[in-house]
This record gives structure tokens, sequence and C-alpha cells, in this order.
């Protein structure tokens, strides 16, 4: 199976005053565009998953949204074990089961998502993964289990 992590696009700033539920930011425009600039590689490269699995947070969600939008998938699906520390188990429940072909994508946040990399390519965080909002990183994996994970590929959005 390949599995492409990605995190959400720019959401600006924390800011308690206008989203007293920081789960509730939404992406800025800055993000959007973005974001669809990556979508739009992932397109090109024929990187569109079978399955969308997105963090219920709403900027994750308007990224997952909008990245299947412009990669032509079916819609995210929410994932609330994508908005915690990962629990390798409950991801692997979440994506259910798996072929050798099969492109599943799943949108998170920081530091988790860099977490979950660590633990599939290692077997434990100690990796450190300096993952940029809108990065997607490619994996291949038999079988979601530490260290089982190999790299295909690394992409950091260029700033505009």
């Amino acid at each position: 199976m390949r599995l492409l992590l990605i995190r959400h696009a720019d959401a600006g700033d924390r800011d308690d005053t206008l989203w007293p539920d920081d789960t509730e930011r939404p992406l800025s425009e800055r993000g959007r565009k973005r974001q669809a600039r990556v979508a739009k590689r992932l397109r090109r490269q024929d990187l569109v998953p079978d399955l969308l699995l997105s963090s219920p947070w709403l900027r994750a969600w308007q990224t997952s949204g909008l990245t299947a939008d412009i990669v032509r998938c079916d819609p995210p699906v929410a994932c609330a074990a994508l908005a915690t520390a990962p629990v390798l188990t409950a991801i692997d429940t979440a994506i259910g089961p798996t072929t050798g072909d099969r492109l599943v994508a799943l949108v998170g946040h920081e530091p988790w998502l860099g977490e979950l990399a660590s633990q599939l390519l290692v077997g434990d965080t100690r990796l450190q993964v300096d993952f940029a909002k809108s990065a997607v990183l490619g994996l291949h994996v038999e079988r979601l289990t530490p260290g089982s994970a190999t790299l295909e590929f690394f992409w950091r959005p260029k700033a505009r």
C-alpha cells in the first residue's frame, strides 16, 4: 500500500478571540492557494487516493476537501485517530483491508503526523520530521506496524 501523509494547509495564527475552540480555525486564503498547488501536483503525478481520511478539525477537513476536489477522488472520511497522538492500530482500523496497490491519504496535524511518520519509518518517535503546512510525505507500507515503511518522497511546498 502507498500511504500519503498530508499536513493541513495554513490556517493563520491561533486566535482565542476569533476561535475559542481551536479545532474550528479555518484555512487562510494563503493556505487554500498553496494546498491547491499541492493537490494539482498530486493529480499530475497520478497520486489519486482510493481513500482520503482526515482529522475532523476544520483546517484539516478543509484541506482534505480541497484536495479531493482537485485530484478528483471520493470525499474525505473523518477519522478521529488523526486528531491525536498516533495509535497505529486505530489508524489501521480506519483504513481497513489493504491491497498492494492501494493509495491511502491521511490529512492531519503536527506534531502527530511527524510522530506517525517516525513510528512507521524507524519504529519509534526519535526521527524528527520537519512537516511544513501542506507538506506531503509518501510511504510504501505492507502493514501499519512500527518500522515497516519505506520512504518514497517528501514534498515541502514552496513559499510564494
